[in-house]
């Protein structure tokens, strides 16, 4: 007899309280993924972070979490020798298999965060290696559905084109004159599904769309004549948070509108305010064929 099989299993037994729980798990469960792209020579290694779930039903009082990360620490040492192709497939991996975990599970969720690095130009030509986030998501039913979403989330900065035409109305500049306005620090993240094994959508590109979307991109360093046209260039397009996000819709409708209808899309964009004590907002969630409409 195993020497588990001689303890009390508290987690099988009636909970006092019958009520189904959406989502039990853990989160913040750092590990070292090994990722190779399919057209790649090198494999990355993203130190990420998960957050691993399974519903709960009424009947149990508590959920098997070590199983989530023995799995978890199973595939990742997989990896090592195997490297995954990306970090949706990596989490789609893990939902799965969570189902044959957790029997009285019926649907598992998986969700990951991870750094990541790349090369960028400042406006004089210099090259940088700046910081941004792979996001991936997936969810398995019991009836074997898998759903995969990739995304990203990138930094850079929106100047406010209200303020912008009160000061050029207060001090009678003409339109093709740049005039002060405040700016934000702008936090934006993309996401968008994984048909089957496609691999048609990069994190790269998900990138060049959110950036492409700010006012200007930010750098981790700037020399003098770089961090003056940065400014310059980010007053010339003056942009509100809602403006980031439908830009960032468009694009993806032009990239990607020979995905299908279903394909879920999540746009959304935060603004660090600098004249306010609170933030700016805006997100859609929706799907390819909405947007088509």
């Amino acid at each position: 007899m195993k020497e588990n099989e001689k303890l009390p299993d508290v987690q099988s037994s009636q909970p006092p309280a019958h009520f189904k729980l959406t989502r039990v798990g853990v989160t913040k469960v750092k590990k070292l993924v090994h990722v190779k792209r399919p057209d790649a020579e090198s494999v990355i290694t993203l130190p990420t972070t998960l957050d691993i779930f399974v519903d709960l039903p009424a009947s149990q009082k508590g959920s098997h979490m070590s199983r989530n990360l023995e799995l978890t620490t199973e595939i990742v040492e997989t990896s090592k020798t195997k490297p995954v192709p990306d970090l949706e497939t990596f989490c789609a991996e893990i939902a799965g298999s969570l189902l044959d975990k957790h029997d009285y599970a019926t649907f598992a969720e998986v969700k990951a965060k991870a750094d990541y690095f790349l090369g960028r130009k400042t406006p004089s030509g210099r090259e940088e290696i700046e910081p941004y986030k792979l996001i991936a998501e997936a969810r398995a039913e019991r009836d074997g559905k898998i759903r995969k979403l990739i995304g990203v989330e990138a930094v850079g900065m929106t100047t406010c084109p209200c303020a912008m035409e009160v000061i050029r109305a207060l001090t009678g500049n003409k339109k093709s004159v740049a005039v002060p306005t405040h700016n934000q620090r702008n936090i934006s993240t993309l996401m968008i599904e994984v048909p089957g094994d496609s691999t048609v959508v990069e994190a790269n590109d998900l990138i060049d769309i959110v950036e492409h979307a700010f006012s200007s991109p930010t750098y981790g360093m700037l020399k003098r004549r770089d961090e003056g046209e940065l400014v310059l260039k980010a007053h010339e397009n003056p942009k509100f948070v809602e403006d980031v996000v439908r830009d960032i819709l468009a694009s993806v409708l032009k990239r990607y509108g020979n995905l299908p209808d279903d394909t879920i899309v999540i746009a959304r964009s935060e603004s660090e305010e600098s004249i306010h004590k609170h933030n700016a907002f805006a997100e859609r969630v929706t799907t390819l064929g909405e947007l088509k409409k």
